[in-house]
């Protein structure tokens, strides 16, 4: 059984998409996945089993949610082996081992084209540095990422598609989780 791991979008944002980690848990446990951990309360799982892959398993955790949760959120889903390569093609290593909490990994539903991220780059503002590999952005925020002009919506906006974001600590601690149950 593979060992997944599962980014929720907008979840437990002030009063948006509230939902307990306890329930996120049983709720996926009740769908048949086993080993189910989460990690802080935004919506990061690490689980195993089910058939489903993909971009089918992603849609499938969405409806189910919404249908057995009453909450309405994507869900980006990476394999263990895939969160490593994530890890591995950092292109920022500096930042990573400097300043991890202002290096961010924007999970996407797809790879965008060299044209999107040319624009999205176009895009920004201020002194944040930005790269794309497959499914996933990196941005680091040298000034702070609430300050920032380059928010989630704006890099939605540029890449035409939807994301949802990680800082560099959140993205070690979950390959370490996935990692323990490989």
């Amino acid at each position: 059984m593979p060992t997944r791991l599962a980014f929720l979008r907008a979840v437990n944002l002030g009063s948006i998409g509230k939902i307990a980690m306890a329930d996120l848990r049983a709720w996926l446990m009740k769908l048949g996945f086993v080993d189910v951990q989460t990690l802080l309360q935004s919506g990061n799982l690490v689980f195993r089993g089910g058939s489903l892959s993909g971009a089918a398993l992603e849609e499938h955790l969405e409806r189910e949610a919404e249908k057995g949760l009453r909450l309405r959120t994507d869900f980006f889903v990476r394999t263990a082996k895939e969160w490593k390569e994530v890890i591995a093609h950092n292109p920022f290593r500096e930042a990573a081992k400097n300043d991890p909490s202002h290096l961010v990994v924007t999970v996407l539903k797809s790879a965008p084209t060299a044209s999107q991220v040319k624009a999205l780059e176009t895009a920004i503002k201020g002194r944040e540095r930005l790269r794309a590999y497959g499914r996933h952005a990196y941005v680091v925020y040298p000034d702070g990422i609430g300050k920032s002009k380059l928010t989630l919506p704006v890099i939605e906006r540029h890449l035409g598609m939807r994301g949802t974001c990680r800082n560099w600590n959140t993205t070690l601690k979950m390959a370490a989780l996935a990692s323990a149950q490989s």
